[in-house]
């Protein structure tokens, strides 16, 4: 049986009987890292503690890009140097620079009797998407499939991964993070309504009230849900999990 733990913000705990991944490892206190440049306030960054986590459990850690709100320097540093590091290819060599086991993803690999893929995604509209640099959704696969969408908008491609690969649990980061100008570049409360919309899976909601620019907070988004009529949609609190 495959589980989700939201640790806080992106950063997932997913076990697969006995195969721990951690992914977009956020590990800093409260503080640590500068307000999002251009965002609508100006609030230090994470906004909220972080719970407990073990981190000698992991048998993998997984990037999905290298913004600071998915590898921060507080984990570049307490992670092991050796931990075996799944990433998109964009990402490999400056991922080297602090980890001696990176494993880039461009199609399937294999790790530990989980199949994981690479899914598209795309981190804003427009120029905005370009600017914000390449980012990756991962599957992964044992006995029950898990999709995380990664940093991206709802779009085509997302509803082809959902479409094609049928996941039973699926993590989308929400918050409609965005700056002064321009629209969000993470999924809106709209865009998680129709993700839900678009699968049978088990939908778990994160990247909510941790971070300066993530606009939208859990209340807002369950209000949406519930006006909606959408069920499928877990909001974990941080430090909870989420099962089949």
């Amino acid at each position: 049986m495959a589980s989700v733990r939201l640790v806080r913000h992106a950063t997932l705990d997913l076990d697969f009987d006995g195969t721990r991944l951690l992914v977009d490892p956020m590990l800093g206190a409260p503080g640590d890292i500068d307000p999002i440049p251009n965002s609508p306030n100006q609030r230090p960054n994470p906004l909220v503690e972080l719970p407990d986590l073990d981190r000698s459990v992991f048998d993998a850690v997984v990037v999905t890009h290298l913004h600071r709100d998915h590898l921060d320097d507080a984990a570049r540093e307490r992670l092991p140097a050796d931990i075996p590091v799944i990433c998109q290819p964009e990402d490999a060599e400056e991922l080297r620079e602090t980890f001696t086991d990176v494993r880039p993803v461009s199609g399937v690999e294999e790790f530990d009797g989980v199949t994981v893929s690479a899914t598209p995604a795309r981190h804003g509209t427009g120029d905005l998407a370009e600017q914000m640099g390449p980012v990756t959704g991962f599957l992964f696969d044992a006995d029950e499939t898990v999709y995380v969408a990664g940093d991206t908008v709802w779009y085509g491609p997302v509803a082809d991964v959902l479409a094609s690969h049928d996941p039973d649990l699926a993590v989308v980061n929400t918050g409609e993070a965005q700056f002064v100008e321009g629209d969000p570049i993470t999924m809106t409360r709209e865009g998680v309504a129709a993700f839900a919309g678009a699968t049978d899976a088990d939908v778990v909601a994160v990247h909510m009230e941790a971070i300066n620019h993530c606009l939208c907070t859990r209340a807002d988004l369950r209000d949406h849900l519930d006006a909606e009529g959408v069920e499928n949609v877990a909001i974990p609190d941080d430090g909870a999990t989420v099962s089949r």
